[in-house]
């Protein structure tokens, strides 16, 4: 019974504002954030800040599964956030898993 190695970088990702890449035996997520940019996205409240999150699999097609971490981490960020500091703005996480 032993941890798999764990391995984490920070900014491994130049153009994006902020990222890091964490690694754990065979399992590498790769995430990004970009933002905030102006503008909000279509049926957005202007008034606040708009959170995008994007889930892509290494390999293959976004499924089911995708769309529902893509969710749920949306709705973590927007509880946790302060939404009004920067209002008509759009942040986006890009994960890749």
């Amino acid at each position: 019974n032993q941890l798999r190695a764990y391995s984490c970088t920070r900014n491994p990702l130049e153009r994006a504002h902020g990222s890091a890449r964490w690694a754990q035996g065979d399992t590498v997520v790769l995430a990004a954030v970009y933002g905030p940019r102006p503008g909000t996205r279509k049926g957005e409240n202007p008034e606040k800040a708009s959170v995008e999150v994007v889930w892509k699999p290494k390999t293959g097609q976004i499924g089911r599964q995708e769309k529902e971490y893509e969710m749920t981490l949306k709705r973590t960020l927007q509880s946790i956030c302060l939404l009004t500091v920067h209002p008509n703005t759009t942040t986006s996480v890009i994960l890749q898993v």
